[in-house]
Formats: C-alpha cells, structure tokens, sequence
C-alpha cells in the first residue's frame, strides 16, 4: 500500500514517516497536491501555519477536495486536521471543507497548548480497534465544527472542550499527534492504515 504524506514545505516529516512505513506499506513524501492525490492513503501533516499550508494546497484544492469526498482514506493530524475544515483565524486561505465549520484559537490561559492530554473517546471503529485515553498536542488552534456528530473524541484545556478528532467519511482529523504519543498512538496511527488498506480505492 503506498501512503502519501503532502509536503507543506514547512518541516521535518521524518518521525511521522518513520512511524507510518513498514508492513507492506511504502511511504512517498509529495509536495504537489495534485500529485499527492494518487495514493492509496493521504496524510495530511501537522506542522506549519495554516495560511501557509493553504498557500500551498490551492493549486490542487479542489482535486483534492473531490478526491477525500470520493472516499480517498485521508489522515489530517493537527494542522493537517485543521486543513479539512473551512478556514482559520490563524491566517487567509481556504482549507479543503471536507468538514464544516472553521478553526480559531485555544480559549485558555495557556496557550499553546503543549504534552499530553486525555481523549473522551467515542464509538467508532478507529479508536475501538486502537483505544487511545491520552495523547499528544502542540496545538495553539481547535476545530469548532457546524455540526458535532462527526466528532469521535473529545479533549479539554483548561475550560476549552474541543473536538480531538472528527471523521467524515474515509476521512479521519487529529487534533494529537499520533506519532508522538507513545506506542498506543502508533498503534492508533497504524489502526487506521489497516482501515485504509480495507477500504482504499483503485488507482
């Protein structure tokens, strides 16, 4: 199975590919968006600022877009998540509005939000496969969804309840960072590859 991770351009991807490839799976790093598309399974990684990130996605936006609604597996981790909503008060551009509503900044004292917090799981097939209590942030921005039932976990900071991720379709947003929240997000993380590779389409 070949996962592609798309290329902000903004850093190292190396730990979030390291925790992805093995077991039959290849792992591609891709900067055009078009290009990133034709892949059994998409990342979209959690580092850089959303302005910047949605610079780079719009040449390919809409063909993105299309090809997640389409049933493309796709994995948004943190900004990567924030990136299937609509936009973002942390800069212009538009995200891939996969998922309604916008993001906006943590409403805490403390801000960014950095180390580990605990997930309000809910059920779906993704965290009953992989339970996951606790997990990772680096994150100073949360999605505020339309509509909560596409939300499958929950955390809080401070008094801010915030979804911890959401799922539309074949497409699943972190707001954690799996690869950084010790072998049970990677077990997460390789949770949904398995889901992937079960419902991935033909290239």
């Amino acid at each position: 199975m070949r996962v592609t991770i798309f290329d902000y351009g903004a850093g190292n991807l190396h730990s979030l590919a390291k925790a992805i490839e093995g077991g039959g799976v290849e792992v591609r790093i891709e900067e055009d968006p078009t290009r990133a598309i034709e892949t059994d399974a998409l990342v979209l990684p959690g580092v850089g600022a959303f302005g910047a990130a949605a610079g780079r996605l719009a040449p390919g936006r809409d063909a993105m877009r299309e090809a997640i609604v389409g049933g493309l597996p796709t994995l948004g981790i943190c900004l990567g998540m924030q990136l299937l909503f609509e936009g973002s008060d942390e800069g212009e551009g538009a995200g891939l509005g996969v998922v309604a509503g916008r993001v906006s900044r943590l409403e805490a004292q403390r801000v960014p939000q950095i180390g580990w917090n605990a997930l309000e799981a809910q059920r779906d097939p993704l965290f009953d496969a992989a339970p996951l209590s606790i997990a990772y942030y680096a994150n100073s921005f949360v999605c505020r969804p339309t509509e909560p039932t596409g939300v499958i976990a929950w955390s809080e900071h401070e008094a801010d309840r915030f979804p911890a991720a959401v799922r539309a379709g074949a497409a699943v947003g972190a707001q954690f960072h799996p690869e950084k929240s010790s072998t049970a997000g990677v077990r997460w993380l390789r949770a949904f590859l398995d889901e992937a590779r079960t419902s991935r389409r033909p290239r």
